[in-house]
């Protein structure tokens, strides 16, 4: 077993990390309060983005692999990078989800939580998300 895990080290994955700001990024395209986005940097943008902030620990296979998976999925789902790109029509669904999900208290992940406790949401972040979303979805 010793041998595997040693093993499996050496297998590389993929980063999801990029220097580059794209002008269809969410901060980009609109205008986004200071408070909601440092909320959105802190809690979504890892998952969310294109440009993941890596702890420590995603050297370490397996682990580096479920971090891919789960930053793939959450990419799939909503990239912050490509907000801009996304249809009108689009734009106000992810909106939608958005709100529904931090209401449900659905995002961010917990798994994602308990090892970034900055990055849970208190009631006034909430408040403040959910303020902006209703503005942009009011537009």
């Amino acid at each position: 077993m010793l041998l595997v895990f040693v093993g499996i080290q050496f297998i590389p994955t993929n980063r999801n990390q990029s220097n580059i700001v794209p002008a269809t990024d969410l901060m980009m395209v609109y205008n986004v309060p200071k408070k909601v986005e440092v909320i959105f940097k802190t809690s979504c943008y890892d998952c969310h983005s294109n440009n993941t902030v890596y702890p420590w620990y995603n050297k370490i296979q397996p682990i580096s692999w479920m971090m891919q998976g789960h930053i793939k999925e959450g990419k799939t789902e909503l990239n912050f990078s490509k907000f801009g790109s996304y249809s009108e029509r689009k734009q106000k669904s992810k909106f939608k989800s958005i709100l529904s999900q931090v209401k449900d208290g659905e995002m961010p992940l917990s798994s994602y939580e308990l090892m970034h406790k900055n990055a849970k949401l208190s009631e006034n972040d909430k408040k403040d998300i959910e303020d902006w979303v209703n503005k942009m979805l009011a537009n």
